[in-house]
């Protein structure tokens, strides 16, 4: 895993950007299209207001997103579609967004989405870490064998805190306790990774996926196991590390 520090969340997420848009073009150069998974969440606002002003070519790419709440609709303010639909979507018009709703049977979008996404190479995951060290919501300790692209997963308290705390949610209670997720294995199988995470309360889940063992109860230690896997940090979320 290439990790790499910078002094301020703008420049991390310029950089993040910079990176995953060079591998998208190259795709398109090769291929003629692409496909990406793009993350939401707090952690990603700089990286996706930079990747939107990149000079690439939206209309041949396809985009996937990494999990979505079970029970909002996409009008709440927490809805991972609504967040993507207006800070990337409407702004790019790429060739093609397949949302997860959360509004329908579980189990079904699950196989719909997977049924789409397994026919595809996912050439670029842009995803985050969470505060339990989640990758999408894979909490811990997470499933890194099943084979299915999307499943269902119970959100733990730590990650409901999280979402809490960024402001989502007006009270703990008003968090979803389930969500739609697309699986470690699945996110593994991308070309490259772009991994984004910014802020101190990110510092010891970083600490322990970069330096810790891979095990389910770190989920994104995984990580450390995929040969294009890029990390940028800021000053607060690196602060626990080892010197480089």
């Amino acid at each position: 895993m290439e990790v790499s520090i910078f002094n301020t969340k703008t420049a991390l997420g310029a950089e993040a950007a910079r990176k995953g848009a060079s591998l998208i073009s190259a795709a398109l150069e090769k291929k003629g299209s692409a496909t990406i998974i793009l993350a939401t969440g707090a952690s990603q606002f700089e990286m996706l207001g930079e990747l939107v002003e990149t000079g690439v070519d939206w209309s041949k790419v396809c985009v996937f997103h990494l999990d979505e709440y079970i029970g909002i609709p996409d009008t709440h303010p927490a809805s991972f579609r609504k967040y993507l639909k207006e800070r990337f979507v409407e702004l790019v018009r790429p060739a093609a967004f397949h949302a997860i709703s959360g509004e329908t049977d579980p189990e079904a979008e699950c196989q719909r989405l997977g049924n789409i996404l397994s026919k595809q190479e996912v050439d670029v995951a842009f995803v985050g870490i969470g505060e339990n060290a989640h990758l999408a919501f894979n909490d811990p300790p997470a499933d890194f064998d099943t084979d299915e692209p999307y499943i269902v997963v119970d959100l733990d308290l730590a990650c409901r805190r999280q979402q809490l705390g960024e402001g989502w949610f007006p009270s703990l209670e008003a968090v979803p306790e389930r969500a739609i997720s697309m699986s470690v294995k699945q996110i593994m199988k991308s070309r490259a990774i772009i991994c984004t995470v910014p802020d101190a309360r990110k510092a010891e889940a970083v600490q322990k996926a970069v330096e810790g063992e891979v095990v389910p109860e770190v989920p994104a230690s995984i990580l450390q196991n995929h040969p294009h896997a890029c990390l940028y940090l800021d000053q607060g979320s690196a602060s626990l590390l080892k010197p480089l």
